[in-house]
């Protein structure tokens, strides 16, 4: 009798043991939310490992030319901001390469309203608004989308600007010289689209005054006052030609292949 006691009480205590064991495995999936535990499961061998957050990669404009994001890089135009889709130097260089070299066409029948400009740009903005936008410092737009204050660098001359009044948006390729380089070919809208491009680095706020001095000449008659800005300039104007498959003459070649040499000045 006294060793059936025994055996029951034996049996008795290893079940308590059993089942105590069972209550502190990891069987539970974890979707309960409880924070009670220790530490969750160990995963699995081979399961994926959870995504860590990223550095930031930057403020998200375009054209912010941060190594590794397959963008161009370098030079810097009005308030700071990256000419969108400007070709990095070697990236130029092989452009003007691969340029079609013809003499200077004619301008027959050449008129600025065949480049329809400025486009609309939603709202009641166009693309005039949304470069000085682009190229500005704690630019404040009214109702309208005027800019009503701002301040501006005129890539050109350097003029730090404060009046958006005394600022024009430059096309880079003049429309003048995209017409007699092979504009004149083009339907209506490839030509409004040349005329309002704000992917590409055909639109400039700079002042008044270099951008009249300018007119519609092209890098062997014209060069910015700002020596500074000719590496930009040159890789801006090769960028825009290549582009649109415009031609170069000789001499025109001949200039940007200087101004791309300032580059590495």
């Amino acid at each position: 009798m006294g060793r059936q006691i025994r055996v029951r009480g034996a049996v008795l205590a290893a079940s308590l043991l059993l089942g105590a064991a069972g209550c502190t495995s990891g069987g539970s999936d974890g979707a309960d939310g409880v924070g009670s535990r220790a530490s969750a499961p160990p995963s699995p061998a081979g399961s994926p490992t959870p995504p860590q957050a990223s550095p930031s990669a930057g403020d998200g404009k375009a054209g912010d030319g941060k190594a590794g994001d397959g963008k161009a890089s370098d030079g810097k135009a009005g308030g700071g901001e990256l000419l969108p889709g400007v070709a990095g130097v070697e990236a130029a260089r092989a452009q003007l390469a691969g340029l079609a070299v013809a003499p200077v066409g004619t301008m027959a029948g050449y008129s600025r309203d065949r480049f329809t400009h400025w486009a609309e740009q939603g709202g009641t903005c166009n693309t005039r608004e949304a470069v000085l936008q682009r190229d500005g410092t704690d630019v404040v737009r009214d109702a309208e989308c005027r800019a009503v204050s701002g301040t501006w660098k005129s890539l050109y001359d350097g003029a730090v600007v404060t009046d958006a009044s005394k600022l024009d948006i430059d096309h880079v390729v003049p429309l003048a010289e995209g017409w007699r380089s092979g504009a004149a070919a083009w339907d209506a809208a490839k030509r409004k689209a040349f005329a309002n491009d704000l992917t590409r680095p055909q639109l400039l706020a700079v002042t008044a005054a270099a951008n009249r001095s300018k007119g519609d000449q092209s890098p062997d008659r014209w060069q910015p006052p700002a020596r500074s800005s000719w590496c930009l300039y040159g890789r801006a104007w090769t960028t825009v030609k290549s582009a649109y498959g415009l031609t170069v003459t000789e001499a025109e070649k001949t200039m940007l292949t200087r101004m791309l040499d300032t580059c590495a000045a």
